[in-house]
């Protein structure tokens, strides 16, 4: 005997319960691919930022051998004006020592001296020459005048932290954005009322390379690159196992109405034939041929029922490539009449209404599959509350146009776009009366596309729904 399955079992996998566990899972799975994502691009971002520090302390480091190299000392720019600068610190001491002399006279000396603005360009212009690739600025601020005697102890005239103030040579305004190169000490030795004594400075040169930024970004041009190929695949990547989540929850999700969609309609057929079965047990109904014959007809309804909703699951698992058509000449005008006629009849509380602006147009169609794509339209716009439905038709751009336009309920804009799934049906109103198997609309576009045309919606909600089919003439 047969497992039998039970749908309301909670470990099987299209229970309420079991779905909602699966979606929990999803969410988990898309949760943690976030943080992982996240985790990832701060990891590269950070490593980013290492190189890029390592590269700026290589050029740092690169600057700093370079112009050492070329001003490790003032004599090889202008010989005659390091001298000149001896003098006048020897001067500015010696004149200290008898007293005419403040430690503040000396240090607006030295600060405003009067080779400071042609040391500046001599030093500039041997930058220029020796590192023309770069464009440097810099300044040389003094930051020690200390006086030394044989028997006295040091005598500190000036002694701070490099002050832009304190500037000896140089073009820059400030040291915010500059760095250190080097440090020089300089001596000078004197005789002074017969007592030895010696000077000792200190300056330091500061540079700064205009634009060190976008020298340091080309020189990462190629790690750049990578970093930004790495993130944007794995945010591609990421976009890519999202989505397909996301399709994987809805493709459950529509088995699921499916199934139940498909549960309910088999339930009414399946009870009346129980019902009408046990009825002919009954020896009385057996003896009255109308009562017999009304249970046989019954019976015989039923089993149509469910063989057509067999067939109806049958046909719309085909795609449209593989759906024959059998074709023929036919007066479009006419064909669609014929389908309104019949629909009367099925629904006379339809006001039903056509506007046919063409005349006698003849199309090479399927008249069995038009007709259920068309029906299938129609009878999904009485299921949605349409209370009267227009039928037109025009030529628009050599194609043949049908619209069919109702009263409905509408729909919502985010869900248009997925009327023509497959198993996809509409959830809005929550009307009863709408039930059915989501292959309707499905069906439609299917059949339209095997005749080489398209079907398009538009639709307000509250405001009803059209359905535009173009054909080729």
């Amino acid at each position: 005997m047969k497992n039998k399955i039970n749908l309301f079992n909670p470990r099987h996998p299209r229970h309420p319960r079991a779905i909602k566990t699966m979606k929990q899972r999803i969410n988990l799975l898309i949760a943690f691919s976030v943080v992982a994502l996240i985790v990832l691009s701060t990891v590269q971002c950070y490593l980013v930022k290492t190189t890029y520090d390592y590269k700026v302390a290589q050029f740092h480091t690169e600057i700093k051998n370079e112009i050492a190299q070329i001003s490790n000392n003032y004599s090889d720019i202008d010989s005659v004006l390091v001298a000149k600068k001896e003098a006048l610190y020897k001067s500015l001491s010696e004149n200290y020592l008898q007293g005419k002399n403040s430690k503040i006279d000396i240090k607006n000396s030295i600060v405003k001296n009067e080779f400071s603005a042609l040391l500046t360009q001599k030093i500039q212009r041997k930058f220029e020459r020796e590192l023309p690739n770069l464009k440097i600025d810099f300044a040389i601020v003094l930051n020690k005048y200390i006086l030394y005697k044989n028997s006295k102890k040091a005598d500190t005239i000036f002694c701070e932290k490099p002050f832009i103030s304190n500037k000896l040579y140089g073009n820059l305004a400030s040291l915010n954005n500059a760095f250190l190169v080097r440090n020089y000490v300089g001596t000078t030795n004197g005789t002074f009322e017969n007592q030895d004594y010696s000077l000792l400075t200190e300056d330091s040169m500061y540079v700064s390379v205009i634009d060190w930024e976008m020298i340091i970004l080309r020189r990462m041009t190629f790690i750049l690159i990578l970093s930004l190929l790495s993130i944007l695949t794995l945010i591609t990547l990421f976009v890519i196992a999202i989505k397909a989540l996301i399709k994987q929850k809805k493709v459950s999700d529509v088995k699921t109405d499916f199934i139940n969609n498909i549960t309910h309609e088999l339930k009414t057929p399946l009870a009346t034939l129980g019902i009408s079965t046990k009825i002919l047990e009954q020896k009385n109904i057996r003896e009255n041929d109308e009562n017999f014959n009304a249970i046989v007809n019954t019976i015989s309804r039923q089993n149509n029922r469910l063989q057509n909703l067999i067939d109806q699951v049958m046909a719309n698992s085909l795609a449209e490539n593989e759906i024959e058509l059998q074709k023929e000449k036919i007066e479009t005008e006419d064909f669609l009449l014929s389908i309104v006629n019949d629909f009367k009849i099925t629904f006379p509380k339809i006001n039903l209404k056509t506007d046919f602006q063409t005349q006698k147009t003849i199309l090479v169609l399927d008249k069995f599959h038009l007709t259920t794509a068309f029906l299938n339209v129609l009878e999904n716009a009485v299921k949605y509350g349409s209370k009267t439905i227009t039928i037109k038709t025009r030529i628009i751009e050599n194609q043949f146009s049908i619209s069919i336009e109702d009263d409905g309920i509408g729909i919502e804009k985010n869900k248009q776009s997925l009327l023509f799934d497959k198993f996809y049906r509409v959830q809005q109103g929550n009307l009863h009366n709408t039930k059915g198997l989501g292959l309707g609309l499905y069906y439609v576009d299917q059949i339209v596309k095997a005749h080489q045309g398209s079907v398009k919606v538009v639709s307000d909600l509250g405001k009803g729904t059209e359905f535009t089919i173009l054909l080729k003439v």
